[in-house]
């Protein structure tokens, strides 16, 4: 199969195409014939999206992707903030230590909820899973903000982090729910626009609330501000449904069920015995590994080995269990091809390499650069900066190329190169070394605009309608299973090594001060300027640190290239997807093949035709 693929079938034979197979020439387009020729049964959740699309106006797409935004701009500012308030945090209690345990709580329980949560948007509905975030989200910040210790912060952490996981993957959904294969790449960057603005804004919200007060105001603001920017898209959302159902569309359902039956109903549908299984696997596997790491390891203590060998076990009941219930929370069935275990695995690599540096990113430009506390924040951020303007830039060029895969092997390549520029810039307090880690950020953000979005276009591109949440959900968890490793590792990295390094630098000139470093290295670093011994050695102690995560980290990249070169290269087109959506009547009665639904479907192809050319 040619590296970049072979032309795929234009918009005009897809009328042909639907009872022909896919031919050699176009077999890229596909995850295979089996599965492309299969009847989908429709879920009630994806019934009424697909009638809510049926009736959209131009207007009704401006909103919503405008409600998009000020959503998105609202949690990615927090998300950005509360970056830094949380390492705050961690220190204030005398637990900074724990800052890759807690990141590690908070990716097991994303990944966990991500294909969760595409579950029951595709039962419920959309707009009934934006309102759930919205409370667990709320939740969360309130008791992060009041926690007085290390335990209450990170239950807090745990409930804000469902809440953050629901609509990051909700947005994605939607804008895959109504957007063409062709432009899904720029429209999806519609969410992460907001990272432009708020890099360089987040740097001086943070310096001003930590100098006129505490990080706990930090965080506590955004239970207000989240719910309000919110309403807007709850709101857009209900309103077309609603001219949905007024048009007759039904999405809904006619079905009626006792209390009982829809229990039962819901139990199977949501793959309830799935569910708890995932998070089994997950919590009961990687929350030990970064909990055992350390100077007093306790690998071989009961608490630590029960959960390991529990999880493990857990692993093949799961795959058993997914292989044969009747709505299964993973379809394992598609991920025999590569259009679907590429990305995921391009998904789960990315982050585990990137969390190598940027799990203590902060707290090493801090104190090993020597950057203020605004500079250190924006610093953190020119990844997503970087990444969102070559993201959109990418999205224009694949709206018209129509093609994924170049620009993904393009991005991988960067990556590897910019893990060359850490491992040699990785802690020097002086114009050159900051300059130097600064352009490595750039080129990471310049390689992540390239592939990660690109790449999640490409699976859904080959999926039908009904597989496109949960599968979305699946790929976004694997991005959180990364960052587990990632913040497993390199917790186990930080908390191994850096302890000693600093008792045998520090030897001889201050005894003390290696454990007060270890639990409250921003306190030690403003006492001790750059110049005086105590600082040298802990920056050396810090660079040396810093280069075992550099070079882990492009380790990984080496299967990442790997992983891209796998990946399909679909010709995209002007539809949801390119795969056969042959569907049927869904279980809750909503007939999605009425005369009424295909014109208005028809209709909006051939106008989506027409303005995109």
């Amino acid at each position: 199969m040619p590296l970049f693929g072979s032309k795929g079938a234009r918009p005009s034979d897809s009328v042909a195409a639907v009872n022909e197979p896919p031919t050699d020439s176009d077999s890229d387009n596909y995850i295979n014939p089996e599965y492309n020729s299969k009847i989908v049964e429709k879920s009630s959740g994806v019934a009424r999206i697909e009638a809510l699309s049926s009736v959209l106006t131009l207007f009704d797409r401006i909103a919503l992707y405008l409600s998009i935004f000020l959503v998105a701009y609202v949690y990615g500012l927090d998300g950005t903030l509360r970056y830094t308030y949380q390492t705050y945090a961690t220190s204030s209690f005398g637990e900074h230590s724990l800052l890759a345990t807690i990141n590690v709580v908070r990716a097991v329980i994303a990944a966990a909820a991500q294909p969760t949560a595409g579950k029951i948007a595709d039962v419920f509905g959309r707009m009934e899973l934006v309102c759930v975030s919205v409370f667990f989200y709320t939740i969360g910040t309130i008791v992060q903000s009041t926690a007085n210790n290390i335990e209450a912060f990170a239950a807090g952490a745990i409930l804000y982090q469902i809440g953050y996981t629901m609509i990051i993957l909700l947005v994605e959904i939607i804008i895959g729910d109504i957007s063409s294969t062709r432009s899904r790449v720029f429209l999806s960057y519609i969410p992460a626009t907001p990272f432009i603005i708020n890099t360089w804004v987040s740097g001086d919200i943070s310096s001003a609330v930590l100098k006129t007060t505490t990080w706990k105001w930090g965080i506590g603001m955004f239970a207000i501000i989240y719910p309000v920017c919110a309403l807007p898209l709850i709101a857009t959302l209900w309103t077309i449904d609603r001219r949905a159902r007024k048009q007759g569309l039904n999405p809904h359902g006619t079905h009626k069920r006792s209390m009982s039956e829809l229990a039962v109903h819901l139990f199977w549908r949501l793959d309830v015995v799935g569910i708890v299984l995932m998070i089994a696997v997950f919590a009961l596997i990687l929350v030990p590994l970064t909990l055992a790491g350390g100077s007093s390891s306790k690998w071989g203590t009961g608490h630590i080995i029960a959960p390991l060998v529990v999880g493990i076990i857990c692993v093949p009941v799961f795959i058993f269990w997914e292989m044969r219930a009747p709505h299964p929370l993973v379809p394992f069935v598609l991920m025999k091809d590569r259009s679907v275990w590429s990305p995921m695995a391009l998904a789960l690599l990315l982050n585990f390499s990137w969390y190598m540096q940027g799990d203590y990113l902060y707290t090493t430009l801090i104190v090993a650069f020597d950057f203020s506390i605004k500079a250190a924040t924006r610093v953190t951020s020119l990844y997503s900066f970087c990444s969102v303007l070559m993201g959109v830039f990418v999205g224009l060029i694949i709206f018209k190329v129509r093609r994924i895969k170049p620009f993904v092997i393009a991005g991988t390549c960067l990556f590897m190169v910019a893990f060359g520029l850490l491992i040699h810039y990785r802690g020097q307090p002086n114009s050159s070394g900051r300059s130097g880690v600064i352009g490595a950020e750039i080129l990471l953000g310049i390689a992540g605009g390239l592939y990660p979005y690109p790449t999640q276009c490409s699976l859904q591109a080959t999926l039908k309608h009904e597989h496109l949440a949960v599968m979305t959900g699946l790929y976004l968890a694997t991005y959180n299973i990364g960052s587990a490793l990632g913040n497993t590792v390199s917790g186990a990295l930080w908390t191994q090594v850096l302890p000693n390094t600093l008792e045998k630098n520090l030897a001889g000139i201050n005894d003390t001060l290696a454990a007060l470093t270890y639990q409250d290295p921003f306190t030690q670093a403003a006492l001790y300027p750059v110049g005086t011994p105590e600082r040298d050695a802990i920056i050396q102690a810090y660079r040396h640190v810093q280069r075992l995560l550099t070079i882990t980290g492009i380790c990984l990249c080496v299967p990442i290239i790997a992983f891209a070169l796998c990946l399909r290269n679909p010709k995209l087109n002007n539809k949801q997807t390119l795969a056969k959506d042959t569907h049927t009547t869904d279980h809750e009665g909503v007939n999605t093949t009425t005369p009424e639904v295909m014109y208005n479907k028809e209709k909006q192809i051939n106008e989506e035709s027409e303005v995109r050319g």
